[in-house]
């Protein structure tokens, strides 16, 4: 398969409504290269004179029109209000297009103890840090997405060892691994996309927690996720398939449990939230980072 590379550069400030624009209609993420060499824990900032980078990729099959052409536009919007480059395209092979995503992704802390590692670069882990080696391949799931991080950071802070985690839309598998890697006892991962299915089982295996962690093509309803079996319920997808199985997420969570509920727009957040609430679990925590939203909730029967 052949796909096209659109990238665009932009100042600073508008990385973030650019990146929304390539996350919705493109293909697996988004990757940002911005300015580097300072380090925000001393106060420093960036000096905001550089530009950055934008790149997302289209597999060339019978969505690439539709999907072009609603970057195409969002990108126009943004460049009324911004001096931005015009939007660039580049044909790439698959091989050119699996590496060209690689150099974009480094060594990522993206919580109090987990630490995200690509598989092609090398880490050596520090007093308590948990490493999770991660090849998305074709799945989206990196860590460097605010959806993906927050939820990361709420399960490092509610994992406790023993428990046992549901994970819907696992992708490549990362919060499943993070959770066993925390100490859940079992984690069961859902997904419908059969190429992400098999990016998650060969992320479990690299990072040896197959007796841990099951992936399964599907979504809920599932017969193998039982009610009231599980601690902890993660669904990294979009408001609309959360609020759509709302009542299978919940009611898999046994009591005391927790829902974590991500991949949302601020925009699209009460409508999850009423949905989660009408299948009887009361909202406890609101995570915001830039348009994203991270909800969790507890349950209580």
């Amino acid at each position: 398969m052949k796909w096209l590379e659109l990238s665009v550069r932009t100042p600073p400030e508008f990385v973030e409504p650019l990146s929304q624009i390539f996350y919705r209609y493109g293909h697996g993420g988004v990757a940002v290269e911005q300015e580097g060499g300072y380090n925000p824990d001393e106060g420093e900032a960036p000096s905001g004179d550089e530009w950055a980078v934008v790149t997302t990729y289209l597999p060339m099959n019978e969505s690439l029109d539709e999907r072009r052409g609603r970057i195409d536009v969002g990108v126009r919007l943004v460049a009324h209000v911004s001096d931005i480059s015009p939007l660039q395209e580049r044909e790439v092979e698959e091989e050119e297009w699996q590496n060209s995503w690689k150099e974009h992704f480094h060594v990522l802390k993206v919580s109090r103890r987990i630490t995200i590692c690509p598989t092609w670069r090398e880490h050596s882990p520090k007093g308590g840090e948990l490493v999770i080696m991660l090849d998305p391949g074709m799945a989206f799931g990196t860590g460097h997405h605010p959806t993906t991080r927050m939820c990361l950071e709420r399960l490092d802070a509610l994992v406790t060892p023993g428990i046992d985690v549901l994970d819907v839309g696992c992708g490549s598998g990362v919060l499943s691994i993070a959770a066993a890697r925390l100490g859940a006892r079992h984690v069961f991962g859902l997904e419908i996309d059969s190429v992400a299915v098999n990016v998650a089982k060969q992320n479990v295996r690299d990072n040896r927690v197959e007796h841990t962690v099951r992936v399964l093509q599907g979504t809920l309803p599932h017969t193998d996720a039982k009610q009231s079996a599980y601690g902890i319920a993660v669904a990294n997808i979009s408001a609309k398939v959360i609020s759509e199985i709302a009542p299978y997420l919940v009611s898999a969570v046994h009591d005391g449990g927790k829902v974590i509920a991500s991949g949302i727009l601020l925009e699209n957040k009460d409508r999850v939230v009423k949905a989660l609430e009408a299948a009887g679990a009361n909202l406890e925590e609101t995570l915001v980072d830039g348009d994203w939203v991270t909800l969790v909730a507890g349950v209580q029967r």
